[in-house]
């Protein structure tokens, strides 16, 4: 009892909280900072639309909801994605975690971005002036997640975020919550899921790139170095709740749908649905898609997502590798390719 009552503390909290967070989503589209902490990783959740907050588990949770991390059928595990980005720009992630009998589970994570160098440019040289700079911007998540009783599990993620451009750098730090509730109703089959991501202290840049060469005119000095002031930058904020069911036909095949409501501080409101079909637990199909009533059409680059997957169990260690693919407008469509193992 005290554990489903801890549980429904932290939904009514994560919705107090949310009343005041997320009240202007939508209002001030594109003014957030470090964006990348919104890229997904791992093909299966993008294939299905990001609609996997409820069924997501071990690694392949850690992004969608920390909570399921501790829903594994392995003690130890290891996952490595890469997605062809848009704009030229690479996606590659990596995690492993471990289940510590009695504690829960531990996990880390590490996402980077892959851009190639860009020419230096100046007032005096708009063309460049033969050096550049490769942009550099990570993600370091340390997740711990438990499971309550046999239907609920809660998680949380901490990330450390570093972003530089060439002279210039900011860091920072945010939070993931998570909570699943598997069964709902004694429903076998239906859960439910809650999730608060990037949740953290304003960020902002500093470095020797904002130092300037200056005349203060109503001084009598000579010309010397100042230093510019960056304003603050907000994180994007995301606040989504979840629902899936998975109907199984027989002991082979099953067939699983969910949905996901997401609400952003920075963005406009999004409806995600997914679907996947499993073929005795080695074979798997998935499609997914996003709704975004709230902003216009050519807002939302992304389309329709698909993907398959592959699962195969060798002498106790399982190995797993996961396809999906994107729709993107105005940009080469994304890519995914992701690698996983368990023992």
């Amino acid at each position: 009892m005290k554990k489903i009552k801890l549980t429904l503390f932290f939904v009514l909290i994560s919705l107090i909280t949310a009343g005041s967070i997320f009240a202007s989503g939508g209002n001030r589209n594109g003014t957030a900072g470090a964006s990348q902490l919104l890229i997904p990783v791992g093909a299966r959740g993008i294939a299905m639309g990001g609609a996997t907050l409820t069924n997501a588990t071990g690694l392949d949770a850690l992004y969608w909801n920390p909570a399921n991390l501790a829903v594994s059928d392995y003690t130890t595990n290891a996952l490595f994605s890469h997605m062809n980005y848009i704009a030229d720009i690479g996606v590659e992630y990596g995690a492993v975690s471990t289940t510590l009998e009695g504690l829960g589970t531990v996990a880390i994570s590490i996402k980077a971005l892959d851009i190639d160098p860009i020419n230096v440019t100046t007032v005096q040289n708009p063309d460049g002036t033969g050096q550049t700079f490769t942009p550099q911007f990570m993600v370091l998540g340390v997740t711990y997640a438990r499971m309550l009783s046999d239907r609920v599990s809660v998680g949380l993620t901490t990330n450390f975020i570093t972003e530089e451009l060439g002279l210039v750098k900011a860091s920072g730090v945010s939070f993931d919550i998570g909570v699943a509730y598997r069964n709902l109703a004694n429903v076998q089959g239906l859960s439910l899921a809650i999730a608060m991501k990037n949740i953290g202290p304003q960020m902002n840049y500093d470095g020797s790139g904002l130092y300037v060469q200056a005349t203060a005119e109503e001084y009598n000095r000579p010309a010397q170095f100042y230093k510019l002031e960056t304003a603050a930058f907000e994180l994007p904020s995301t606040l989504e709740i979840g629902m899936g069911y998975q109907y199984a036909f027989n002991e082979s095949n099953s067939l699983q749908f969910s949905g996901v409501f997401q609400n952003n501080n920075f963005w406009g409101d999004e409806y995600k649905l997914g679907a996947e079909y499993n073929f005795n637990n080695l074979l798997f199909v998935r499609g997914g898609y996003n709704i975004t009533p709230d902003l216009e059409t050519e807002q939302n680059i992304y389309g329709l997502s698909a993907g398959v997957g592959l699962n195969y169990n060798l002498g106790g260690i399982n190995f797993m590798v996961d396809y999906a693919y994107r729709q993107v407008e105005y940009f080469d469509d994304n890519h995914v390719i992701t690698v996983g193992v368990g023992f």
